[in-house]
């Protein structure tokens, strides 16, 4: 029985909808990658869960859609670590991360204008490139 898992204000996911299976590690690392199961590979159904009301639901299935299953699940490998302990730990915050991500909103943008001399200075500095330009060209270049 995994404990709460904890993403923000009002988003706690429940230990029974968190499934952790651990499994052999790949890669180098000699005798302890083949004697233990230090990967660990965490699921959760986002699309079933009670953790997330409606709106926030749809929010999740629209920006991890390409990250869900066909069933709905959020699936997490970790094996950085040695040890299985660190490895579900790791899983699990980044887990938090993901659905943190997705459910922020990002504020509207505020469509602005630059300043008169804003544009003035952008101008100037574009005349001044193209004198510094000029002054480079070989006689019979100007026209």
């Amino acid at each position: 029985m995994e404990e709460n898992l904890y993403v923000c204000e009002g988003v706690v996911i429940p230990g029974a909808e968190l499934s952790v299976v651990a499994s052999r590690s790949g890669g180098p690392g000699g005798q302890n990658v083949n004697k233990v199961a230090t990967r660990i590979t965490l699921r959760w159904n986002a699309l079933a869960s009670v953790a997330l009301d409606a709106g926030r639901r749809q929010r999740l299935a629209e920006k991890l859609a390409s990250r869900l299953t066909v069933g709905g699940e959020i699936v997490i490998h970790a094996d950085e670590h040695r040890s299985q302990h660190m490895n579900r730990e790791s899983a699990r915050a980044r887990l938090a991360a993901m659905i943190l991500d997705a459910l922020t909103v990002a504020p509207d943008r505020i469509p602005t204008r630059p300043s008169r001399g804003a544009k003035r200075r952008r101008l100037a500095g574009k005349k001044l490139r193209s004198e510094v330009k000029r002054g480079r060209r070989t006689p019979a270049d100007d026209d």
